[in-house]
Order: structure tokens, then sequence, then C-alpha cells
């Protein structure tokens, strides 16, 4: 390619390097630079090659055409602008900068003091000026162009009631997997690999979430102590996919790799970080944002500008109720649904996204205005994380219609209820019967409640039943760092055990947990490798170990222990596909009459009588038995009743009328037990969880 003296004009839309069939068109926002080049490297990305200022500024895009270029060239910006980090500009030419839109990123972050906007080592801090060309340590953008075929993928479009969400990291789901090549394991290329699909399959699985994928930046910190940023919440380009994901060069394995997914029913969602960027607070480096606009990009201080507010806990916080901020978000969704064809996404931090300025959260504000009317992502699913740590920052079930959110309340209220705690039964029944409480408004549904008894953070399903303390040493960070409340119960012993008693009790534990999960109302997610008995020997923060803790053992799903707790959890969707009580798409309050006398849904005591209020409020009260009704349309009532035993002994329950065939499908303390026929009174075991169906018909 030849590289002219200068650009010609080009276009402010759209933004990023986009490549025409003769050349590629440059435009990035800035409202207060005064002008930015262009810099063009050789395929190695060490040598600048060119330096080409953007010819044009049109409604604050700085824009110019360069002919001839093509695919695969590596490029990146200069901001050049007042450096006067007191009133928000922190404008230096010396830092070579990433395009936010740019759809690749070749070459990661090298860490050095020439990242950096000031001079570290100046008594001025952040208000010196540091004058290196940090360009031999940046990555650089890549021009690409979108020639995927996508013709004949179908988007599997699972109704919500019908959704099993399955939380999963890229890497850590196949870096141990045997079947994978060794040069694919923990790449974009493994995730559809045919075992992983097939397990997928026999799970029940519908819907795969992963973990940040987009390309991110490891903190320095962490690299000085020789650990990495393994979850990826740390994000550097919201338009290109991580590169250490990648198995090969071609840019088209997260594509193919959800395209097969696709023919196979099951949908990709992505947990997505706009909340923050990589770049930290005031003092840290410059990556794009801050050197680009960094008084547009990032909210701050009001009154103090030099200063980055910080309701993410991560040192800044994206400004979204900056129209050219949010159209950065939303073209980004869009470009992730339509080049990648994702289903859906889980917002990190959602409260963030929801903050209008200053104002606090709004569930009527522009990010949520613009996703709830895009005709694109309007279709898509949409999960919010409904907490972040600014001031009104916990906002579960405050959310707009069209998205779901992650109910910590119904973890909570199953660990706790699980564990013996007393006086939970009013709140216990509150979260399995889809919480109502918090969602019934607005005409939202009860699948806006993703009930999940584990996470990435936190303690898995086993650790859970192992650990009462956490034990994050591997971190190395004296073991300060992670919740110190988990509601959680070893049952006899701290960690593994080679006691039969205490295994049998804590895999009974895990069992009550899951029909618990499985059995309420709402979307169940569940964490990968829960359902073969994962565990993370006790670290509930295990964001930087990219190593055996993090990493599916798929051995433990090959024993005798992780087989059979594997076709617990098979057994328990397949449950839940065959009765849509399980699954109701609609609110049950108690105040309808299915039959005379018969409500929607009810609650009783072990001895079938309805629970007075003295009962609800009886903290010494463990069981607890919910029963859902409905009418078929062939004029037959169908019943499901969910029995929950938390106490220390075997209860038996009768089960209140109306007198019909019942079978019992689950039974926590007996999981290989075929479904059978029973009668009115029923044993639950200690700790166990039972359901029942029946069906017949009420004169």
């Amino acid at each position: 390619m030849r590289v002219p003296d200068r650009l010609e004009p080009g276009h402010p839309y759209p933004l990023g390097a986009t490549f025409d069939g003769l050349g590629v068109n440059f435009a990035v926002f800035s409202a207060n630079a005064d002008r930015i080049d262009l810099c063009l490297f050789d395929p190695s990305g060490r040598k600048e090659i060119a330096r080409l200022e953007l010819p044009e500024w049109t409604d604050e895009v700085w824009h110019g055409y360069l002919p001839e270029a093509t695919p695969g060239l590596l490029y990146g910006f200069r901001a050049h602008g007042r450096y006067e980090p007191e009133n928000g500009h922190r404008f230096n030419p010396y830092k070579l900068l990433l395009d936010p839109y740019a759809r690749r990123v070749a070459g990661e972050v090298r860490w050095t003091d020439a990242l950096y906007g000031y001079n570290l080592r100046s008594r001025r801090k952040d208000l010196s000026m540091d004058r290196r060309d940090s360009a031999h340590a940046m990555p650089k953008g890549i021009v690409t162009a979108n020639g995927f075929d996508w013709t004949g993928d179908v988007r599997p479009r699972i109704p919500w009631t019908e959704t099993v969400i399955y939380e999963a990291h890229v890497k850590g789901l196949t870096k141990l997997l045997e079947e994978v090549p060794v040069s694919e394991r923990g790449t974009f290329a493994a995730l559809a690999h045919p075992r992983v699909i097939d397990h997928l399959h026999r799970i029940g699985v519908t819907t795969l979430e992963l973990l940040p994928i987009h390309a991110f930046v490891q903190d320095r910190w962490l690299q000085e102590k020789g650990r990495t940023n393994y979850w990826g919440y740390n994000s550097l380009a919201f338009f290109a996919p991580e590169p250490r994901y990648m198995a090969g060069t071609t840019g088209d394995e997260l594509r193919i790799a959800i395209r097969r997914l696709h023919a196979a029913g099951i949908e990709v969602i992505l947990d997505v970080v706009y909340n923050h960027t990589a770049e930290g607070s005031e003092l840290g480096p410059t990556f794009n944002f801050r050197g680009l606009d960094n008084a547009t990009y990032y909210r701050l201080v009001e009154g103090q500008p030099r200063y980055c507010v910080n309701d993410t806990g991560t040192g800044n916080t994206l400004d979204l109720s900056h129209p050219r901020v949010l159209q950065m978000v939303a073209d980004s969704l869009r470009y992730w649904a339509e080049s990648y064809h994702v289903d859906g996404f889980r917002f990190d931090l959602g409260v963030t996204l929801g903050r209008d300025g200053n104002n606090g959260f709004d569930p009527r504000s522009g990010f949520f205005d613009v996703l709830r009317q895009d005709p694109v992502l309007n279709q898509l699913k949409l999960i919010s994380e409904p907490w972040d740590i600014g001031p009104g920052g916990y906002q579960l079930g405050n959310h707009p219609p069209g998205f779901a959110e992650w109910n910590d309340k119904f973890r909570d209220a199953t660990r706790r209820f699980w564990r013996g705690d007393g006086g939970m039964r009013p709140e216990f029944a509150a979260r399995i019967s889809g919480s109502a409480d918090l969602f019934d408004r607005r005409a939202r549904r009860p699948w806006a409640s993703v009930n999940f008894v584990t996470a990435h953070d936190g303690f898995t399903l086993n650790d859970i039943v192992s650990y009462e303390q956490k034990h994050n040493e591997a971190n190395g960070e004296n073991n300060r760092d992670g919740h110190s409340e988990n509601f959680s119960r070893n049952w006899g012993e701290e960690g593994p055990t080679e006691n039969a008693r205490i295994q049998t009790m804590r895999d009974r534990m895990m069992r009550s947990m899951l029909t618990t999960l499985f059995g309420s109302l709402g979307t169940p997610m569940l964490l990968g490798g829960d359902e073969f008995g994962r565990t993370q020997n006790g670290n509930n923060n295990a964001y930087s170990q990219d190593n055996e803790i993090s990493w599916f053992d798929w051995e433990a799903l090959e024993s005798k222990r992780g087989q059979a707790l594997t076709d617990f959890v098979r057994r328990l969707t397949e449950v839940r596909r065959n009765y849509p009580l399980l699954r109701a798409n609609h609110f049950l309050h108690g105040e309808v009459e299915v039959a005379p006398g018969i409500r929607d849904i009810d609650w009783f005591d072990e001895r079938g009588e309805h629970l007075a209020e003295a009962d609800w409020h009886n903290s010494a009260g463990r069981a607890l038995l919910m029963r859902r009704v409905r009418r078929r349309e062939d004029g037959a009532l169908e019943v499901v009743s969910m029995l929950m035993n938390g106490s220390d002994k075997p209860l038996t329950f009768a089960l209140p009328p109306p007198a019909l065939e019942r079978k019992l499908v689950i039974d926590s303390a007996d999981p290989c037990a075929p479904e059978r026929d029973v009668g009115t009174d029923i044993e639950v075991q200690s700790h166990s969880a039972v359901l029942v169906v029946g069906t017949g018909r009420v004169d």
C-alpha cells in the first residue's frame, strides 16, 4: 500500500475503521481535542510507518479516508489538546491510543511507566505530564472486513420460560478437556466441540452465558505478583474479542462456535462490562478513552473534575448520560448481535449503566430507553446485575420491563434455609415463588428473576457444603478478599473429607439446593461445573486464578459421584420441561381459585395444614410445602407440590386435598429412585426436597 502525504476527508460515520473495498475510512469521536493523528504500523506493530492528521471534524467526530488501505492494517491514534487534569482534560500526544471501535486487537499491553499520561515519580502526580512515547507498549487496532457467511443460521430464540442458563468461562470450560486438540483447548474454537455440546444437551442447558470476552487488560499489580486477571472484568476494547481466546488468526472462531451452538439449539449470551474501563482512576494509565476525551467518556467529580467518580469500585465510571458514550455502548451491543449473532447480554453492574449523570439510578435512563426501543437489541435476552457500590446502588427488582435481573436474594435465602437458619420460611417462600414482591410490576413476568445458588463470584455448589470459611490464600491477599459471609456449612469437617457420613450429607444438600433452583418460579442459572461437584478448594474469589482452581476438572465428571450428580441435574431439567407449573409465565398470588377451595398457589406445613401467621414467623419452623395448581385445556387439574424439610430429622408430610393420582418425581435424598406413585403421606428425609406431581379431575 502506498501511504499518501495526507488523508482524504472521508466520512464521520460509521465510527471506527471501515473498509469499503477501495480503502479505509477512519472516524473517532472527541469533543475536546484540538487535533487527532492516525498512526499506521508495520505488520509487527513495532514500527510506526506513518502519522497522518485526520483532516475533518464533523459533529465532534474526527475523520479521514486512506485510499488503497486493506484489512489487516495496524493502526492507532494520537490526540492533541489541553493537558489540564484539574479541568478534566488529559490530552497527551505522546501516548498512542487504541481505537474504541477497533474490531480486532494486535498485541497486548506491556506494562511500563510510559503508559501513563503523567510522570509516576513526580511529586505533582497526575498534574505532571509524561513525554515518553507509549506506542511500543500499546496494542494496536486491526482493520477488519466482516465477510462471514451466516446464511442458514437460525437463532434458537428459546422462550424465557424454557430457558436454563449455564454460566461458564471460555478458557476454564475446555482447558482440561482431553478430547479437544491441545492447540484449541481454552479457546473460542473449543466452545462448540461435540463433547461440550453433548454435555450441555445431557443436562438440559438451553443458554450458554460466557464471562467477559471483550479484549481486556492484565492488571499491572496482578502481573507483578505473578497472577493474572482470569475473569476479564477489565475491558479495553468493546468491539474486539479477547485475543488470548483465539487458537488461530482468522478472527472467525467465535462466529463458527456460535453458529454450531445455534445449530445444536443452544443460545449464547455474553457477560459485558460497560460500566468502567481498564484505565482505572485518575492515577491510571492512558489506553484510549482517557487520551481521546477524558472529560466526556468518564463521570468526573462535580466541582473537582480532576477526579473520577468511582461507583464501580474499579476507579472510573463511564458516563452513559453523554449521547456519544451511550452511542458507543449501543453500537457495540448491536455489533455483537449482528456480526456475531449473540443472543443476549448480561450487564455487569447494571445499576451503573442506569445512572443518569450524578442523579442516581433511573429505570427510565437513556441506556434503558435505547435498548428497549432498539429493534435489534430489544429482541434479545437482556439481564442486569442490579447493584453497584454507588449511592442507592442496590436496585433489585427496579429495572424496566424487558430486563431480567440476577436475584441474590434467592441465592441467600436458599443457602440459609438449607443451612438450617431459623425464621427463613417467609423469605424463602417469597423467593421460590418467583419473587413477586420484587418483580410483579409493569407487566413483568417471573422469568425476570434469574435464580441462582452460585455464580462465578463466590463459592461453587460443592464448596458451599464443604467450607464454612473462605480459603483465598492462593490470591496472595492474606485471605482478606472475597465475601466473609457465604451462608455455607461444612457439615462436620472443613474441606475434603474421607468421612462417608459427611460426604453423604453434603451430596444430599447439593441436590436439595438444585431441586430448589429448578423447582422454583423464575429463570434458573447453573454455575458451570456445579452439575458434577466442581470445587475451587474454598476460594470464593478466584478472579486471578488462571489454573486448576478455576478450570473444569472433566475427570471429576467421569467419577461415580460426578456422574450421579450430573444425572440428577438431567432429571431436574427434564421434570422442569415436562411440567409447565414449574416455569409458569405469570405470577401466582394465591388469589385465584382454580377449583373450589383450591388456589393457584398455596402454602402448608408438614401436617398439610395452611400456615397461620404465627407459623410463618416461628423461627423453629424448618418444613414447608409449596403447592401450585393449574387447570389444563382438557379440564383436568395439574398439581405440583414441592416438599422441603430443612430440619435434622425425617418428617412425614401429609399432602392436602384434593385427592389426585400422585407421582413422586424427585427426591433429593434418593436421587436414583425411579418415579413412583405415592399416597397422601410422604416421608421426607432430613435436609431433603421432594417434588410430587398430581393430575386428575375435581367435581
